[in-house]
């Protein structure tokens, strides 16, 4: 069984992981505005080099739900 609050406490609550989060928030924001995605379309933003402070319009790409969180 998952410790969901032990996990936070150790991975996602550190300050480079809220760093990370926060710049994959800004990308949503930044194609939101250009009219590419919508709230709940169903899609994400995939970044190309894999470094998600790495927001250039040239790194990022719209792909779906799926294919963004099996990608490794």
């Amino acid at each position: 069984m998952r410790n969901y609050k032990d996990e936070y406490k150790k991975f996602q609550s550190s300050s480079s992981q809220k760093k990370d989060r926060a710049s994959r928030n800004k990308a949503r924001r930044v194609l939101m505005k250009k009219g590419l995605v919508r709230k709940g379309d169903g899609k994400d933003i995939d970044h190309k080099d894999g470094n998600p402070k790495n927001n250039m319009r040239k790194n990022l790409k719209v792909v779906s739900r799926s294919y963004n969180r099996a990608k490794k």
